[in-house]
């Protein structure tokens, strides 16, 4: 990332004119039109990628380095009107719809009777139409909608009357502050800085699981949401034109600009995003902000990520014509370019196929498509490339570098280039389905991975083959097509690698905190410090061991309340000093079942971070991938070898003991066994007894081992000791312990 600002605008504009000098030097003078037709029609359209991908490029590099800042007004209570919140479903299901209204519910705002909540259910089931009514909220069911989200949100909009509408999907979460994020924006009059009204305030999108390229390439500690890089960066960035791109959900829109608009739009499978470019046409600026607001469940296999990109791109390029962006002159000229960006973005797909393929046609099959002395093409593509990189490195620091860019490209692109190329050409899509949120068995899907294997096989061929037999100057004047050869194995590698998948073992996602709670152990309270949270479980820490026999009620506060949760131990492991406790929550009221959600989804997921690991390069992910793929090989090939957990400490201690007049020391200890090493010899009968800390204990040898001078005792009459007296044994133990180190 580039600091200075004035080195930055030097960079800009150097890379620039290198760029628009390397461009002007490839179409006139390095087009094969001497060859086949296929040679130089490829070489054009080749060249017309680039000019689109130097066009995006630059169009994010002069919005990253133009100077806005959206301010939140801070109006007084009285000024936050009434609300009314969408939350629309079609066939989800009820438990991802009762986390929404949940959070919904417990909405912060200064008037909460001013708040309005509505599931919009466009199949009319019963079971949601119950859900509203347990919630105390509204319900609007449909029949034989026929207008999908749109035909929906319309009715919705059609029996309410609330000044402002929040609209959420069914699995996206809002955090306690969403209105008082985003309320104020409208209020002192609800005017931009163009003098415009504002049409919409856009939260980030953001999702409690990882995504597909996270999870399956191992990366959640290094690379944040792919979507990240769009919901966080571009999007903002669009605010200087007054242009962020409503994304359907998570949104605080005005009502006036939703019906000046024309209301939700119909003609599109994308109506969030043309409704926001109908508000611009419209007179409105819509604007984005910084920090998320909402969490949802983002797809876990390809195939369903695949599917909604297509409905996405195929969307947008149709909501594209529908508003005429390219020369609507009731768009400014930045919205303009901000829409063509957006409809070029879909393009990018279409030039990576065409960048991968490229090389091959070369040292595979001997067609070229570029005609370069290795000098030429040095002096003027790589200072355009090194630069314009340069430049990008602002834009992409904290979300994605453009290496993880192409990769991701590399992935979607031998599946979006047809069905995209057939809407662009006015061959719509007759239907499309909600895309699945539901955790799917990933096993490797080898049929999508065919292409990525295609051409990786062929890379690898040209590779070898146009590298056979060089030597010195000759390997250096074709390194430029080496580097390309190269640079996409290892993007269709990652493509493979995701298309192998990766096992998922756990049915709730775990949300990281660091919370101080509470214990209760039959009339005594412990602190522990809360690890992490799941809808079904949570783990905590406790310094001392604790004894926990079956249940146990937990204290936990969220921000002004405090509820207690029953819980019930699964498995105990020692963590240095320290002790995790693993704990499956126990039946609990509709009330503390409530509580609890709320405060499980009451932020981002700390286990995925949300930000790029800029001292990870994709060599150390390559090589991490590997290393992990072969450690899950290994593991499937031990799985029949059942894991035991313990469920209850065992914990190493050094206390002197007498047994049958055989002097050692109890080395570890739990509450149903424990071991013991001699001084000299072991005691000769198996069943012995032994006071500890005035606690009778009846032990019966379970194992010995004479050449150490150990045995193992099950402790008999464990059952008989009630849990405060077992507890003090293992605070003594674990004192005592302490005390000698």
């Amino acid at each position: 990332m580039i600091k200075n600002k004035l080195l930055t605008k030097i960079i800009i504009l150097i890379s620039f004119l290198s760029t628009l000098t390397y461009l002007t030097w490839r179409i006139f003078f390095t087009i094969p039109f001497h060859d086949s037709p296929f040679a130089w029609i490829f070489g054009i359209i080749l060249w017309i990628s680039e000019v689109g991908s130097s066009f995006t490029a630059f169009v994010l590099i002069f919005n990253k380095n133009k100077e806005f800042h959206l301010k939140k007004p801070n109006p007084s209570e009285l000024q936050y009107p009434d609300i009314d919140i969408f939350i629309a479903t079609h066939n989800e299901d009820e438990n991802i719809v009762y986390k929404t209204v949940n959070a919904c519910v417990n909405l912060i705002y200064p008037d909460p009777s001013k708040i309005h909540i509505f599931i919009c259910d466009d199949t009319n089931r019963a079971n949601m139409k119950k859900l509203a009514h347990d919630f105390k909220i509204g319900y609007m069911g449909m029949d034989n909608n026929k207008q999908a989200k749109s035909g929906n949100l319309n009715n919705a909009l059609s029996k309410t009357s609330s000044p402002y509408i929040a609209t959420f999907d069914a699995d996206m979460i809002p955090f306690k502050n969403f209105l008082m994020e985003t309320v104020p924006y409208f209020l002192k009059d609800g005017v931009s800085k163009d003098g415009r009204k504002i049409g919409l305030i856009q939260t980030p999108q953001s999702f409690y699981n990882a995504d597909i390229f996270q999870f399956h390439l191992f990366s959640e500690e290094n690379l944040p949401n792919e979507q990240d890089f769009f919901s966080k960066s571009v999007n903002v960035l669009n605010n200087i034109r007054g242009a962020a791109v409503y994304t359907g959900s998570n949104t605080l829109l005005s009502r006036q600009a939703i019906e000046d608009a024309g209301r939700f739009p119909t003609e599109t499978i994308t109506e969030d995003f043309e409704l926001g470019v109908r508000m611009n046409i419209a007179g409105y600026s819509n604007y984005s902000t910084e920090e998320p607001m909402a969490s949802g469940l983002t797809p876990t296999s390809l195939r369903s990520v695949i599917k909604q990109r297509i409905r996405w791109g195929r969307g947008v390029i149709r909501s594209s014509y529908n508003t005429n962006i390219f020369f609507n002159k009731n768009l400014t000229l930045g919205q303009r370019i901000v829409y063509i960006n957006g409809f070029l973005y879909w393009s990018s797909f279409f030039r990576r196929l065409l960048y991968i393929v490229a090389p091959i046609l070369f040292t595979v099959f001997h067609i070229r498509i570029v005609i370069a002395n290795v000098w030429l093409l040095l002096f003027f593509w790589l200072p355009s490339y090194v630069l314009t990189r340069s430049a990008m490195s602002d834009v992409n620091d904290n979300y994605r570098s453009q290496t993880w860019g192409e990769i991701v490209e590399t992935i979607f692109s031998p599946y979006l280039v047809f069905p995209l190329l057939l809407e662009l050409l006015g061959i719509k899509e007759k239907s499309f389905k909600v895309t699945s949120k539901q955790q799917e068995d990933i096993s490797w899907d080898y049929q999508l991975a065919l292409p990525y294997i295609i051409l990786w096989v062929l890379s690898v061929y040209g590779l070898i083959t146009f590298n056979m037999n060089k030597f010195g100057l000759a390997l250096f004047y074709g390194s430029v097509i080496s580097f390309w050869l190269i640079h996409h194995i290892i993007n269709l590698t990652f493509a493979i690698f995701v298309t192998i998948g990766r096992p998922i073992y756990r049915s709730d996602e775990r949300f990281l905190v660091n919370d101080n709670a509470r214990v209760k152990l039959l009339d005594t309270w412990y602190p522990i410090t809360l690890h992490d949270v799941s809808e079904n479980g949570l783990s905590f820490i406790s310094s001392p061991p604790l004894y926990i026999k079956d249940k146990c009620t937990i204290e936990i506060k969220n921000i002004d309340e405090t509820f207690l949760i029953d819980c019930r131990v699964i498995r105990v492991v020692q963590k240095d000093d320290q002790w995790l406790y693993g704990m499956r929550i126990s039946q609990p009221s509709e009330e503390i079942k409530r509580k609890y959600l709320q405060f499980v989804f009451s932020g981002p997921n700390g286990y995925l971070t949300d930000h790029r690991n800029a001292w990870i390069t994709v060599m150390d992910d390559l090589t991490e991938n590997i290393v992990r793929r072969l450690e899950l090989r290994k593991n499937m090939l031990l799985k029949n070898t059942k894991k035991v957990f313990l469920l209850n400490p065992r914990i190493d201690v050094n206390y002197p003991i007498e047994i049958l007049k055989e002097k050692g020391m109890i080395t570890k200890f739990s509450n149903e066994q424990l071991t013991c090493r001699f001084k000299f010899n072991v005691p000769s009968r198996g069943d012995v007894s032994l006071i500890l800390f005035d606690q009778p204990l009846v032990l019966s040898e379970f194992k010995k081992n004479t050449l150490k001078n150990e045995v193992t005792y099950k402790i008999v009459n464990f059952n008989n000791i009630n849990s405060n007296e077992m507890q003090q044994l293992y605070l003594k133990l674990w004192g005592d312990k302490i005390a000698i180190n």
